[in-house]
């Protein structure tokens, strides 16, 4: 240790040693603050369900990104993972190298895991506590040593869906990230109902696995991948001839462009709806809880004859992750 008690190099490696259990296999920068991170574990992992979650930490001692909140790590806590939850994505298809490439990758049939996240470079107000996982974890690579908790769990299931019913799934940013496994599962048992992902996203270069989509929109007719953003200039120029308004979700579904945009319907009596990402956007209010001014996603599915999956099964339902 050094002077002040705090991990000194070797002692650090020491730590990665006892602690890290998994390796960053492919690391895809989307901008300076999203990228798409690769692990695969030392052990297999456990079988899994699409939708589900996993928590990856890091140590204390690791370097901060620089740009960053600056964090100040007590000496007693300096030594101890800091773990953060994240929904398991997929690559969707087979990267070129693989022996299977350009087929169809669900969760079962890859042998690491991915993650799409955000940096979080500061917290939200300046009383909040600086983030400490992503801060550290985009300063690492490939190679880089991760630990990934042995337990996958999580309640964001697709459930029994039959195969000539829609699939909706909306998601703001990162949030995308179980509904492409959801999906490429769906399409890996030969789904033939509508598969509908609708992401809403500040700018284009948000949009992490646009390529991918577009390929399964090809090959697939029942396919269907809308990128919807609010800050690029077609949403805040009403004088542009490509003029589209912000296209929030809420919006989107209300006023019927979505099911405009799909060319269905999305009728309850034949859609499965899943909500991920901003709480704001899916909208749950807790029993006793303030109903926002601006609603989200729930009540508007819920006035259109949506109901929750916790009531009766079937065509109509909707899902949610829910983080808090």
């Amino acid at each position: 240790m050094d002077e002040l008690g705090y991990p000194d190099d070797e002692e650090k490696q020491r730590l990665r040693e006892k602690h890290y259990n998994a390796t960053i296999i492919k690391r895809m920068d989307l901008t300076e603050d999203l990228a798409r991170y690769r692990i695969q574990c030392d052990e297999p992992v456990m079988p899994f369900e699409p939708g589900q979650y996993v928590a990856i930490g890091l140590g204390n001692w690791e370097p901060r990104l620089r740009g960053t909140q600056p964090e100040d790590v007590p000496v007693k806590k300096s030594r101890k993972l800091v773990r953060r939850a994240y929904s398991i994505s997929c690559p969707m298809l087979h990267d070129a190298e693989s022996p299977n490439a350009g087929e169809l990758a669900p969760v079962d049939q890859i042998d690491y895991l991915e993650f799409y996240i955000t940096l979080v470079r500061q917290g939200a107000t300046s009383a909040s506590k600086p983030p400490a996982l992503t801060p550290r974890l985009f300063g690492k690579g490939e190679g880089d040593r991760i630990c990934v908790e042995r337990k996958i769990t999580g309640r964001y299931l697709l459930g029994e869906i039959p195969t000539n019913e829609n699939v909706l799934m909306l998601g703001t940013g990162t949030g995308e990230a179980p509904h492409n496994a959801m999906a490429t599962t769906l399409l890996s048992r030969g789904h033939l109902g509508k598969i509908v992902i609708a992401t809403s996203v500040r700018y284009q270069s948000d949009i992490a696995y646009q390529s991918e989509h577009d390929e399964l929109m090809r090959r697939f007719p029942n396919y269907c991948y809308l990128p919807l953003t609010t800050r690029e200039p077609k949403n805040l120029e009403p004088n542009r001839p490509d003029y589209v308004g912000k296209q929030y979700l809420q919006t989107m579904f209300t006023t019927g462009k979505l099911a405009e945009l799909v060319g269905d319907p999305l009728a309850p009596s034949n859609t499965h709806v899943f909500l991920c990402g901003n709480p704001d956007m899916i909208g749950y209010v807790p029993p006793g809880g303030d109903v926002p001014d601006k609603p989200g996603m729930l009540p508007l599915l819920r006035a259109a004859g949506f109901h929750d999956a916790t009531e009766t099964p079937g065509p109509g339902t909707i899902r949610f992750e829910k983080y808090w």
